[in-house]
């Protein structure tokens, strides 16, 4: 890991945006024993809104929680990818929800990875909801900021008991098609 690694999830209200960098930042600061901050912002709508979770990774102490410019870039709607691409790193990862962007703006990015995320949790988990688990999963397949086994800890901390089974399923579909886009990619 970079001496500071900075991530945005992006997308609208209701797609477990906050949930998703919470997870993460947890992940890296209680199981990878790593520096972790998380803030978010989102729109005052409860659903529907503009919604955006930076966290913020590093085995240094941290001297500033906000992303400045993102090495990696999530987004879940087109709105989020119209609005956040031009700020990533010139060599940044941008990942994608492949059905909710199917046009990827142009942009100084490094790779982009096309996920589809909410198909898999839609179409074939038939539980929409976990389609923040499944991109978070695929983000962590395709780049480590954190172990595995450090998410699904993470996981299992921040979702309520009756739900573990389907996010954990939500979570292993995601490392496989992170895997599975990483590998392609060489």
């Amino acid at each position: 890991m970079a001496s500071r690694t900075e991530v945005r999830i992006s997308g609208f209200g209701g797609q477990g945006i906050v949930l998703a960098g919470v997870i993460l930042a947890r992940a890296g600061a209680i199981y990878n024993e790593i520096e972790a901050t998380q803030t978010n912002s989102h729109g005052a709508e409860s659903r529907g809104g503009a919604c955006v979770s930076d966290v913020v990774l590093s085995p240094e102490r941290i001297d500033y929680p906000m992303c400045l410019q993102p090495d990696v870039l999530v987004c879940m709607s087109p709105e989020s990818a119209t609005r956040y691409v031009p700020l990533i790193k010139d060599d940044g990862l941008l990942v994608v929800d492949e059905d909710l962007v199917p046009e990827v703006p142009a942009g100084k990015y490094g790779r982009v990875i096309k996920i589809p995320a909410t198909r898999v949790a839609d179409d074939e988990m038939k539980r929409r909801v976990v389609a923040n688990v499944v991109m978070l999963g695929a983000l962590v397949g395709i780049d480590p900021l954190v172990s595995e086994a450090s998410l699904e800890k993470a996981v299992l901390d921040s979702v309520p008991a009756g739900t573990r089974d389907l996010n954990m399923e939500a979570l292993r579909r995601g490392f496989a098609l992170g895997r599975a886009a990483a590998d392609s990619l060489g």
